[in-house]
């Protein structure tokens, strides 16, 4: 329920927050911000689990990461788990003071009516991409810079713009996926709405734009920004170009491996910049600095790469549960 590769995600917002803070070694305060995340990631998850069941029976059937849909749990049990996942949310944010709690009501707030009726706003056409990275960048990214107790400036607030924009590039992505159930059941995504080139257009454009203003926004220091900058826009161009190639083709299997490698150089995109603020703030000896971007910004990219020829090892899981579950049936 807690999507461990979205948990990451969130995970390293959170100590990218920290680090912009100054405070990238707190670890008691990220241990606390984790299990706020942890927490508000299954509300999340169990908000829209309940609300497209349906359109996941189409999309994901026999997926053991919809315990729903697989039977695993029933909606009573599963409605139970989301509340209590957010009280906990709430009861340890409490912990880390009236900021950080208020920060985790209003995204509880924001996650809920993302997927819950009336508002259910993942069906107002292009809102939806544009409000979910709110709560997904700006809950844990505004917890760990309230974690460093300060209050945020405005070069925290442009580095947040800037995950932000390139978080919106990568979530009109995930669309893909979904696009035969969404079409099925009138789910008006940005990608049924306008079709595969110009989502994947504007993909391109937020991840320019978000990388554009990080390095923007960065803390100067000396040659070593150049090198920062030199791997993290390393990564936004081999985005950009894989998102060309989704737009050239349409096989559902090597859409799947491509969007898998985009996610993976956001994430080695956002570790890049930790690594960048956590050895500014610990004054790291220069050149162990330099070994450090250079082997995340190689690691990155070889596995962004071997994604993108191999797929997921998650899809092939998948696949083979689907056919013993088909053998089984028939027989």
């Amino acid at each position: 329920m807690a999507r461990p590769p979205v948990f990451v995600l969130l995970a390293l917002y959170a100590e990218l927050g920290l680090a912009q803070a100054g405070a990238p070694n707190a670890y008691a305060s990220l241990l606390k911000i984790l299990v706020v995340i942890a927490a508000f990631l299954v509300f999340s998850v169990a908000c829209n689990d309940l609300a497209d069941e349906a359109i996941d029976r189409v999309n994901l059937p026999g997926d053991p990461r919809r315990p729903l849909v697989t039977g695993a749990v029933s909606r009573t049990q599963l409605r139970a788990t989301g509340w209590t996942a957010g009280g906990a949310a709430l009861a340890t944010s409490a912990l880390l003071g009236w900021a950080p709690l208020a920060i985790t009501a209003v995204g509880l707030g924001v996650s809920g009516a993302y997927s819950i009726r009336p508002v259910r706003i993942v069906e107002r056409g292009v809102l939806a991409p544009l409000l979910l990275p709110a709560c997904y960048v700006a809950v844990p990214y505004l917890l760990g810079i309230s974690a460093g107790h300060r209050a945020p400036t405005g070069s925290d607030l442009g580095l947040l713009g800037g995950l932000y924009l390139g978080f919106i590039g990568r979530i009109l992505l995930k669309d893909f996926r979904d696009v035969r159930g969404d079409t099925m059941f009138g789910k008006r995504t940005f990608l049924v709405r306008y079709g595969r080139r110009w989502t994947c257009a504007l993909s391109a454009c937020f991840w320019a734009a978000g990388t554009g203003i990080i390095l923007a926004v960065l803390p100067p220091d000396s040659s070593f920004k150049h090198i920062a900058s030199f791997s993290i826009v390393v990564c936004a161009v081999f985005a950009i170009l894989l998102i060309a190639g989704l737009a050239a083709h349409d096989d559902p299997h090597r859409d799947e491996a491509t969007i898998s490698a985009i996610a993976i150089l956001g994430r080695g995109m956002i570790l890049l910049l930790i690594t960048y603020l956590s050895t500014l703030d610990l004054a790291t000896v220069a050149f162990i600095r330099f070994l450090l971007m250079d082997l995340l910004g190689s690691l990155t990219l070889f596995q962004a790469m071997s994604m993108a020829y191999h797929g997921p090892r998650l899809s092939y899981l998948t696949e083979e549960f689907e056919q013993l579950e088909t053998r089984s049936l028939v027989s």
